[in-house]
């Protein structure tokens, strides 16, 4: 069974929208943990560590959202 293609589409955006926004975490969290660091280094490895553990949050509650739609 094939879903139709206008969700399939949404689903798609959903995705890419997710991935960029974690790419730019991503790409700007070495300078935010380097000011961090300069702070308390404690401090920006449990910002390092967030801001990574989040990236997988993300799929992980949206993979629980569409488990209970059914798909």
């Amino acid at each position: 069974m094939t879903a139709p293609k206008s969700e399939s589409r949404s689903q798609a955006i959903a995705a890419a929208v997710i991935l960029v926004a974690a790419g730019l975490v991503l790409y700007f969290m070495p300078t935010i943990v380097l000011k961090l660091g300069s702070y308390s280094p404690y401090l920006a490895a449990a910002v390092g560590a967030c801001l990574v553990f989040a990236f997988f949050v993300v799929f992980w509650l949206r993979a629980r959202y569409q488990r209970g739609r059914g798909k």
